[in-house]
Order: C-alpha cells, then sequence, then structure tokens
C-alpha cells in the first residue's frame, strides 16, 4: 500500500521543520506536496539480486 502522508515539497526553504498533510498541497504555504516515504526498491538496481539472495542465506 502507498503511503497516504506527504510532505511539503519545499520545507527546508520555506518551514522550519518538515509539513505532513493528507492532500496535495501544503496546507501552510500552499506548494506541491510529495509522498514522504521512499520506494520500496528500485527495478533497476543491478544489485538487488545478490542482496536477495543473501538475505535468503542468512535465514
Amino acid at each position: 500500500m502507498k503511503s497516504d502522508i506527504r510532505v511539503c515539497s519545499a520545507w527546508r526553504e520555506r518551514h522550519d521543520r518538515p509539513v505532513y498533510t493528507l492532500s496535495r498541497t501544503c496546507p501552510v504555504c500552499g506548494d506541491e506536496a510529495e509522498n514522504s516515504a521512499p520506494a520500496p526498491f528500485d527495478p533497476n538496481d543491478s544489485y538487488g539480486e545478490y542482496r536477495r539472495a543473501l538475505k535468503r542465506r542468512s535465514r
């Protein structure tokens, strides 16, 4: 499930701390809000196969 919590894209320049919201725009400055969670994986990760193999071995 994708995260619905968003953070103001310009919080480093305009705010003292991150401003979180559920809407598509920042409630304080009105700027665009972006997804606050990082992507779970990168499909173009060239070492992903090796990391998964290591993880399976360590279990």
